[in-house]
């Protein structure tokens, strides 16, 4: 009886060049160790709470929500030519129940006060705001003369986290409200220094009072 075992031969084949094996050596071995190597650098060490403030500057999502000419600023820096989408809060939302971003883009009447005062009350903690534009932060040109006119969104007890200067403001100027905001919530500390523009323009805004003196 034969044996039809098959057994491996060690000793190459006629015309088979032994370098053959060396070209088809693609070195996995050193590849993998080179490659964990490099891993046991790539970690990290931080907080919970910092963990979760990255989470939050890196997914800010507005609520949609626009009052006057500061809105249509606002809609361009959505845009595709700013993008505001890069900074992770693109993702306006049509219900306050699901947005951490109030930015109120334009002139907030007396009328809309109550309206403003309830889509921030229905928003979830944690939420900040945002006063895009003169009218917003204290009233703009209507601060004299506009009776109908909020004089500024914290007015409202709305508390403002941010504020953007201007009238209205460029959506650049926006982008950099919204990195401000991202620095407030990752929780960096700095010094601010007021312009001097802004103490001169400061110091000739009259001291209007309502009549009545109240």
């Amino acid at each position: 009886m034969t044996d039809d075992r098959y057994i491996e031969s060690t000793t190459p084949p006629e015309g088979y060049d032994p370098q053959r094996e060396q070209w088809l050596d693609f070195q996995q071995d050193q590849d993998l160790a080179e490659l964990a190597k490099a891993d046991s650098k790539n970690f990290i060490l931080t907080t919970v709470d910092e963990l979760f403030n990255w989470a939050r500057l890196s997914s800010i999502w507005p609520v949609t929500f626009g009052l006057a000419c500061c809105a249509i600023e606002m809609m361009a820096a959505s845009a595709t030519r700013y993008d505001i989408d890069r900074f992770g809060a693109g993702a306006f939302r049509a219900t306050p129940r699901q947005a951490d971003l109030m930015i109120v883009s334009g002139t907030v009447t007396a009328k809309m006060g109550s309206r403003l005062k309830r889509i921030y009350d229905q928003m979830p903690e944690p939420k900040w705001v945002v006063a895009m534009g003169s009218c917003a932060i204290g009233g703009g040109p209507y601060f004299k003369y506009g009776y109908h006119v909020v004089k500024g969104v914290d007015m409202l007890d709305v508390p403002v986290d941010v504020y953007i200067p201007g009238c209205p403001p460029r959506p650049e100027v926006l982008l950099d409200g919204l990195m401000r905001l991202q620095d407030k919530i990752r929780g960096r500390k700095g010094k601010l220094v007021t312009p001097k523009w802004v103490k001169d323009y400061a110091g000739k805004i009259p001291d209007v009072k309502p009549e009545g003196g109240r």
